[in-house]
């Protein structure tokens, strides 16, 4: 028998006696680096003035175009994801790894040459595709491989690295600002220079989860754990397999729990420091604003794991549900806040909103495992990542085209986020209603080790 490649599924099964605890930093030295995504918005002023350095030139790029840099990160998230999700469960997560690491890395490297030659194009194809497949393929790699560690905490497991994704715009964002000041000269902004480093740097991070991640083998579990005898009607012990799993209508009624979730959030979080600023004119500054900004980046982060711990104890249905009961409630409450001028009230409002927000990326693999099983969750996970992509679009759509809509119907920009709120409530109002309709799949869809098509029939 010949032996398994170095990247292979065999080599990295864990010897007895493994420590599972080493398994979270791996995943974590993935997602802290992709999840600088969320800090690429300090690139796009400066990406407004390679030509003139100082201050945009007819000849510069225009804010808008630079946009669609981050919003093409994202729909190639979850496009690679639905994708990569598959090919995760044939090779494993090293290889799954390993590819991300090339692809993220690789495409800070090609908008590197992008801003050198300005060709927008280039930083397009570097960080929007290469590296939004980088984003998927990083995103999925150790979230199956967390569910077979940590079978008796789920949610903690997957929240601890998505918690990752979280606050890698902690780390990204200040990162980036004193790498731009650290090469800028008169005659540059730096961002070439920062773009080299920054995808060798993310790259050499991200092989050391790849080169340290193992599975456990077959059968294993924790040692002094059994599964429990009587599981909640939510918990199966049966898996489906992936294509199966879109057959089942609790696939479909999961990702539109993600995708209202998803969207009630992002298109807020895009917008957090110029809404805080213009709903409460001439108190809030600028410096200001990016505190309030980095706030929720903490309550984002911190969501993703205390939620995720937490609906280990109360269930994920539950945690979903007041998820979209409570975030329903302080939408529809945010604009009375603004007008009242209560702006400590506002903040702990949209604080909490931002860390039920992190909370939903983080339970729904455990939520997934839950009801379709371990064994093909990655595959599964990864699909439901389109409703990432479609929020990712969706949310900031609907804020900022409804704003401009007001603004010019004469609408004060203070009062111009009141409809987007109450809209954005209403969405959680539907998941709400979607939540409390799930149920656990047919065993019709379940698979049989001894009978290996079924579950596979077109039912």
């Amino acid at each position: 028998m010949s032996d398994p490649g170095f990247f292979s599924k065999e080599r990295i099964i864990a010897s007895p006696g493994y420590n599972r605890w080493l398994i979270p930093p791996a995943a974590l030295s993935v997602h802290l680096c992709i999840g600088q995504a969320y800090a690429f918005s300090v690139f796009n002023e400066p990406l407004t003035r390679i030509v003139g350095v100082t201050q945009s030139t007819p000849d510069d790029w225009k804010l808008t175009s630079v946009g669609w840099i981050f919003s093409l990160a994202i729909v190639f998230l979850g496009i690679s994801a639905a994708f990569g999700g598959k090919w995760l469960e044939k090779v494993g997560p090293r290889t799954t790894m390993f590819a991300s690491a090339c692809c993220f890395g690789g495409g800070f490297l090609v908008s590197a040459l992008g801003i050198w030659l300005h060709q927008i194009w280039l930083i397009y194809l570097g960080y929007g595709v290469i590296g939004g497949i980088g984003l998927g393929l990083g995103y999925v790699s150790p979230v199956s491989t967390l569910l077979k560690w940590f079978p008796d905490r789920r949610g903690m497991a997957t929240g601890m690295a998505i918690m990752g994704f979280g606050g890698g715009a902690l780390i990204g964002a200040p990162a980036s600002v004193a790498l731009m000041d650290y090469f800028k000269t008169a005659t540059s902004t730096g961002l070439t220079e920062t773009f080299l480093v920054m995808g060798v740097v993310y790259f050499i991070s991200m092989m050391l989860g790849a080169l340290t991640i193992r599975i456990p083998r077959e059968g294993w579990k924790p040692e002094g754990w059994t599964p429990p005898v009587t599981q909640s009607r939510m918990v199966t012990s049966n898996h489906v397999h992936i294509d199966q799993a879109l057959k089942t209508p609790q696939f479909y009624m999961l990702w539109l729990i993600l995708c209202l979730n998803v969207t009630a959030g992002i298109g807020v979080l895009g917008q957090a420091s110029v809404m805080i600023q213009e709903m409460f004119q001439g108190t809030v500054t600028a410096l200001a604003a990016a505190g309030f900004v980095g706030l929720l980046s903490i309550f984002n982060m911190g969501g993703r794991f205390i939620w995720a711990s937490v609906s280990d104890y109360i269930g994920r249905k539950m945690t979903y549900t007041l998820f979209f009961f409570a975030g329903a409630l302080l939408y529809a409450l945010v604009p009375t806040l603004g007008q009242s001028g209560n702006i400590v009230l506002f903040i702990a409002c949209y604080a909490l909103i931002m860390s039920m927000y992190g909370g939903g990326f983080s339970t729904i693999p455990a939520y997934l495992a839950d009801v379709f099983g371990t064994r093909y969750v990655g595959g599964i996970h990864g699909r439901l990542l389109t409703a990432w992509a479609t929020a990712g679009v969706l949310g900031p759509v609907l804020v900022n085209y409804l704003r401009e809509y007001q603004i010019a119907q004469g609408v004060p920009k203070a009062d111009a986020y009141t409809i987007t709120m109450y809209i954005m409530a209403g969405l959680l109002v539907l998941g709400f209603a979607i939540n409390a309709l799930m149920h656990p799949v047919h065993e019709k869809h379940h698979m049989n080790d001894e009978e290996p098509n079924k579950g596979l029939s077109p039912a």
